[in-house]
């Protein structure tokens, strides 16, 4: 998993409150097996008609969010089913940060062994970086994991909160499997003992 520590991008507002895992990645384009190839498919009912042709006036088709890493959505983002395909559709599209005021359970959770940033703020202050997107052009944000805030430089800035677990793991940018890689030597070793006291039962497989 990549390291988060700080990035500046361009913030796509998607001015929508209840965004669930459905709308995010649709259900018949859950087929695949990697973890990549689903950014095409992102929001793929508001990005496209019945007929496949892009709804010019969807947030992501418009030129001046083109590029976007920064996603700032309304509350409940990410709400509905446990589908980590949400996530993986995101990250494969480009975004490194998405930004609420609130997020479902699961879909924050899915984020954060997938080294997606999900920033809390308050609704007042999701709301002016809304504005602000929806009125600069190419309006960017600097978001500092190191300093739990997040910053425009132009006069908005705001701090928000992280358990330190997290944080620890996205700063270093470990998933589940690099948590317990930490842990390889103490591994090899109850194995190497196990193996002494039951060799029988480690050569049939069976530990």
């Amino acid at each position: 998993m990549q390291p988060f520590r700080t990035h500046r991008g361009i913030v796509a507002p998607l001015d929508r409150v209840n965004v669930d895992t459905d709308q995010i990645i649709p259900k018949q384009f859950l087929k695949r097996i990697e973890r990549t190839g689903f950014g095409e498919f992102l929001f793929y009912d508001w990005r496209f008609s019945g007929d496949g042709n892009q709804i010019a006036d969807f947030v992501l088709h418009q030129p001046r969010y083109q590029g976007a890493t920064v996603l700032v959505a309304g509350r409940n983002f990410g709400c509905g089913s446990s589908r980590e395909h949400a996530v993986w559709a995101l990250a494969d599209y480009g975004f490194r940060v998405v930004i609420a005021s609130s997020f479902g359970d699961i879909f924050a959770n899915n984020s954060l062994k997938n080294g997606l940033l999900t920033v809390r703020l308050t609704e007042e202050q999701v709301a002016e970086i809304m504005r602000r997107a929806k009125e600069n052009e190419h309006y960017r944000l600097m978001i500092d994991l190191e300093k739990l805030c997040v910053d425009d430089g132009q006069g908005f800035s705001a701090a928000f909160a992280m358990d330190e677990f997290s944080r620890h793991c996205l700063l270093n940018g470990l998933d589940d499997i690099a948590l317990t890689l930490q842990h390889e030597a103490a591994i090899t070793a109850y194995e190497a003992r196990h193996r002494a006291r039951a060799p029988m039962a480690s050569e049939s497989g069976t530990l």
